[in-house]
């Protein structure tokens, strides 16, 4: 490999990302040496996770934390600033004007309604993903960060990952010749199919407010705590794991949501307890583009784990969290080779190095700074989202879903 291949030049890009001083105020940014304040709504595991990471990303405090359950909100005051304001209803938070930004944590259905009311109230935006939960939101959130002059910045973090990011030089760059087939994967094996007992008061909490806008029903710990694997608040493994690597797809590619979706799932190990399927696999097409793409997915198998591979008319690029590998295709000019940042493993999905939230929040907290693009602002959000409701469409329906 070149000198700006190698394993160094990655970590000293990556490591840029970091620093959080040397940029200009702006009209409307931040002094490289003024805080950022931000609150955090939604303080569930996977928003927590997020404020300990914030913790490694110089100028910034965790003023504000709003979550509809006690318990929930008091583990995120815990990663807060000693004397941080504490609310149940995230609209009184974001009234708050002492707080420049807001992270969002909360189930699906409240992203594009949180969302939009936080760019309305003038504050920058980390929000999970999937973005949406229905195709039909896509509009009102790019609208509300268009319109509002906000940083959107979903939490898709391969994007700021500096070995996809070269990835993303070579395959642009022909290296693997013309791409029109696209393999991703995210296999799991693990005890999320369990039922369990939580024990969960619920007079701890306020589940109309959680409920929203999705049909009234009775409290139920079990959804409470699952949400992603029923239709009402998530989308399954389409919306939950399938979003990361899609988006990767689309931003190599240059493509748009697909156009063209058939799948099928099954309920091997959840049946009876989730209502989205454990296990599923879709082919996507987008024709205008040549590309095929298929996905697998599952949770009593961990076999190929989570990775994406771009199959070119020379070779194959694979990439996960970790690393790079190109494979050529016999008799062609390609040389094998690989980059491999991380070996050891934070969990089954995630690796110490490169640390993508740490990256991706880096990215967030210096585009609110410099009022920069950020990596995945809210229009690649959209889309990759849309991929997978587009395939949930087929899914549900029995039959191919065209967009």
């Amino acid at each position: 490999m070149s000198e700006s291949f190698t394993r160094r030049g990655f970590l000293q890009g990556a490591g840029a990302g970091l620093v959080a001083a040397g940029y200009s105020a702006t009209a409307r940014g931040y002094a490289a040496n003024e805080t950022l304040h931000v609150g955090a709504i939604g303080t569930g595991g996977r928003c927590r996770q997020l404020l300990q990471t914030l913790h490694d990303v110089a100028g910034v405090q965790v003023v504000a934390v709003c979550d509809i359950w006690d318990a929930a909100r008091e583990e995120g005051r815990k990663l807060a600033a000693p004397d941080c304001e504490v609310f149940t209803d995230y609209r009184q938070l974001l009234d708050r004007p002492g707080i420049d930004a807001v992270v969002i944590g909360a189930p699906d259905h409240w992203h594009v309604p949180m969302t939009v009311d936080a760019c309305a109230a003038g504050k920058d935006v980390y929000v999970e993903k999937p973005l949406t939960h229905d195709a039909s939101e896509g509009q009102a959130v790019i609208d509300a960060q268009n319109h509002h002059r906000r940083i959107v910045q979903v939490g898709m973090q391969q994007r700021s990952m500096p070995h996809i990011q070269q990835a993303n030089e070579l395959i642009r760059a022909g290296h693997i010749g013309d791409v029109h087939k696209v393999h991703l994967t995210w296999n799991r094996n693990t005890e999320r199919t369990a039922r369990r007992k939580y024990g969960i008061d619920p007079s701890a909490l306020d589940w109309q407010q959680f409920l929203g806008d999705a049909p009234p029903q009775p409290f139920d710990e079990y959804r409470f705590r699952n949400w992603r694997w029923f239709w009402d608040f998530g989308g399954g493994i389409f919306t939950e794991l399938r979003v990361h690597w899609i988006d990767v797809a689309h931003w190599i590619l240059g493509l748009d949501a697909p156009q063209v979706a058939l799948s099928i799932g099954d309920h091997f190990q959840a049946a009876g307890l989730w209502e989205t399927p454990d296990t599923v696999q879709t082919l996507l097409k987008s024709p205008e583009a040549g590309v095929q793409a298929y996905f697998e997915g599952t949770f009593f198998n961990a076999r190929n784990r989570s990775m994406i591979e771009f199959m070119g008319t020379k070779g194959t690029i694979y990439i996960d969290r970790g690393r790079y590998e190109i494979h050529p295709d016999p008799h062609q000019d390609l040389k094998a080779s690989e980059l491999i940042l991380g070996k050891e493993a934070r969990g089954a999905d995630f690796f110490s190095n490169p640390h993508g939230e740490l990256l991706h929040l880096a990215n967030w907290v210096e585009c609110c700074r410099t009022r920069s693009l950020p990596n995945a602002p809210a229009k690649v959000g959209v889309a990759a989202a849309a991929a997978a409701h587009l395939a949930n469409q087929a899914l549900r329906s029995g039959q191919i879903a065209t967009a």
